[in-house]
């Protein structure tokens, strides 16, 4: 019993340790020049969103080169699509583009990187293409899905710049656009929304772009979004585009005109097989039949050249070869009792 208690222990001892290492190793020991000296997870504010955008692990690494330093925190999404929204969330208000990743952006002091589905932040140092490069070819867990493209449909005249926003459920609405109440945005139906923050001669507004799976709903929505105090809607396809209480009535109404749906088709070709196209068919075969009388061609001239190189070697052309002969009229006359000397030498 004693033995039973203490193997328990070591069990137990052996899964408590076996877990921080599973959630740990986002971070390497070695980064560009730089060293690892620490690593730790890291808590989370805003859990409610972070929640909805599917937070799984967040780790943050301190390294050190000499007397330079930096700290680096990694968050872990479920998919792309939470790492595309916490980075519209996370990045600085003043940060610049760069072209360190796709979704990337640098500060004097730092960058912020989403790829797939990490976000990745860099507080006093700023790395380079193939470090970050470098980087991501090892993280664990990668997941790399296609990007939501409702950013697009925001209208690109007077958008301030890093003021997008994704939202994709309760929590970051009432974050960004605490006004629309959940029930009327209907995430229920696989809603997803953008919104953008605008200056139109001086003035603020802030536009929310929402879509849905089909343009029927999209129209029951509209009559919802409509009814709201201030509200100014306009849906586009499977769009609905709204603005609460615009300073500007008529910058607004401009505003809401450029928001415009663009149907994208993909065709699906299907499989093409010899059945279904004759005249392939027939020009394979043609092509096969070619192939073949070359290659007969090409085997008899290379066999008689063969024949011919043997018989010189020989000793000249005439060479000894034997001819086949078969006999078979001799073999004719014998089955039906003929001799070989004709008929009248039977009759005689």
């Amino acid at each position: 019993m004693r033995r039973m208690r203490v193997v328990g222990r070591r069990f137990w001892v052996v899964v408590c340790l076996a877990v921080p290492l599973a959630q740990a190793g986002i971070w390497p020991d070695q980064l560009g020049t730089f060293t690892r000296t620490s690593a730790g997870p890291v808590a989370a504010r805003e859990q409610a969103l972070w929640e909805e955008y599917g937070l799984d692990q967040a780790e943050q690494a301190s390294y050190a080169a000499g007397a330079r330093k930096f700290v680096a925190t990694a968050f872990r999404l479920r998919d792309s699509t939470g790492a595309f929204a916490a980075f519209q969330w996370q990045r600085p208000e003043g940060a610049r583009p760069t072209k360190l990743a796709e979704l990337a952006v640098e500060t004097d002091q730092g960058a912020v990187v989403a790829y797939g589905n990490y976000l990745l932040r860099f507080d006093g140092w700023k790395p380079q293409a193939a470090e970050i490069a470098s980087l991501t070819d090892r993280l664990p867990k990668l997941e790399k899905s296609a990007l939501p493209t409702l950013t697009r449909y925001l209208p690109s005249q007077y958008l301030l710049q890093n003021s997008e926003r994704f939202i994709l459920g309760p929590a970051s609405l009432d974050q960004f656009s605490p006004r629309i109440p959940p029930s009327v945005a209907a995430f229920h139906t696989g809603a997803e929304g953008q919104l953008g923050r605008f200056r139109v001669n001086g003035q603020e507004m802030d536009l929310v772009i929402f879509a849905y799976p089909t343009p029927h709903i999209a129209r029951d929505q509209l009559a919802a979004f409509q009814i709201l105090p201030g509200a100014m809607a306009k849906r586009s396809g499977p769009l609905v585009a709204v603005i609460l209480s615009p300073p500007d009535a008529d910058a607004a109404e401009r505003l809401l005109a450029r928001v415009r749906y663009e149907a994208s088709v993909t065709l699906s070709e299907g499989t093409r097989n010899r059945r279904e196209n004759l005249g392939e068919l027939i020009l394979n075969i043609m092509l096969l039949s070619g192939i073949l009388v070359a290659f007969c061609a090409i085997a008899g001239l290379a066999y008689g050249g063969f024949l011919t190189a043997v018989r010189r070697w020989r000793g000249g052309p005439g060479g000894d070869d034997p001819m086949i002969m078969l006999h078979l009229d001799d073999r004719w006359r014998a089955s039906s009792g003929t001799s070989a000397g004709g008929p009248e030498q039977a009759g005689g």
